[in-house]
């Protein structure tokens, strides 16, 4: 359907998984009567502003929560129906998993306003499910798939970030440097992006299906626990990569420092055992009367056979020590 007066598609349910598809003319004339309606739209569009304010018959505060540009996860009762705003992974082509997309809804018993500002994965999924006959049968169902179906998507993400915890402690194990440090904080900083809008849409799902509204089956609860469920385990199981990468990230920043130590702890005994043969030589090569063995024949070999047996015993010493 055209997008671009802010109607990503309406869907009037026919009760039995299937759905017919709805302009704005058929929005306007529809009727509870009819059937549950389900209104996708784009919220940056004007005539979708325009909309809600006017049109919808919705009360000012849900037009304006709808219409918010920056919300948290979060499910508020309101009058008979149910204000949610929850948040998927971007999985849009080419975006970044924890620049995540959200969606508002708006259930009632006979119609489920939902918008978005980036196309939607889920949205796409169940209205094709619709077209096809197997899709929701009730604005409670529909609700709660909408809600099951963002997390399942989370599974993959997440799993792809503890693969990738995996690979960078195999490659520090085998001795990487600066290029897992690099890796280890990218990884860090997704970790935080994706914990900070799922720990209160763990929150948000919890609300959800304990609301009690008599337009939410039983069915439609048990399949809102699970996807509750099943977010607080995807929350653990960041929490549990947040600390293995922090871990990893301390043990990377302990080999480097003792690969820094060690360099320098070379390079302290090798100018050790040089500073006195450079204190030496300096002293002989200046340029002034009495400088002794500079017309003997044997003065360069007996000046070096010096230098030799002093390093002789800087390197007995040092070893005596223990310093090398």
């Amino acid at each position: 359907m055209n997008t671009e007066n802010g109607l990503i598609h309406a869907i009037l349910l026919d009760g039995r998984g299937g759905g017919r598809m709805l302009d704005w003319t058929g929005i306007e004339e529809w009727t509870p009567e009819q059937g549950v309606l389900w209104i996708h739209l784009d919220y940056t569009n004007a005539r979708v502003v325009e909309w809600l304010d006017r049109e919808s018959g919705l009360e000012p505060i849900v037009a304006d929560s709808l219409d918010d540009r920056e919300t948290r996860p979060r499910c508020i009762p309101v009058d008979d129906g149910l204000l949610v705003n929850l948040r998927g992974v971007n999985t849009n082509p080419g975006a970044e998993a924890e620049d995540m997309v959200s969606i508002r809804l708006y259930a009632t018993e006979a119609r489920v306003i939902s918008l978005r500002r980036r196309r939607l994965l889920t949205a796409a999924d169940l209205a094709e499910a619709l077209q096809q006959g197997k899709g929701p049968k009730t604005s409670g169902e529909l609700t709660a798939q909408i809600a099951d179906r963002l997390t399942e998507r989370m599974s993959g993400v997440i799993g792809e970030l503890e693969d990738k915890i995996d690979l960078l402690e195999e490659q520090i194990i085998l001795g990487a440097g600066q290029e897992a440090r690099s890796g280890l904080l990218e990884l860090r900083r997704e970790i935080i992006m994706l914990r900070r809008y799922l720990s209160p849409q763990r929150e948000a799902l919890n609300q959800l299906y304990r609301a009690e509204n008599g337009w939410i089956s039983k069915a439609n609860r048990l399949l809102m626990r699970e996807a509750a469920d099943a977010l607080s385990r995807y929350v653990e199981e960041l929490d549990s990569a947040r600390d293995r990468a922090g871990i990893a990230y301390e043990e990377l920043s302990n080999r480097l420092a003792e690969q820094m130590n060690s360099r320098m702890y070379v390079l302290s005994i090798v100018a050790g055992i040089f500073l006195p043969l450079g204190f030496l030589t300096g002293l002989l090569g200046v340029n002034v009367g009495g400088i002794p063995l500079t017309e003997n024949p044997w003065g360069f070999p007996s000046v070096t056979l010096f230098l030799v047996v002093i390093t002789f015993f800087q390197i007995l010493y040092f070893r005596r020590r223990r310093w090398i």
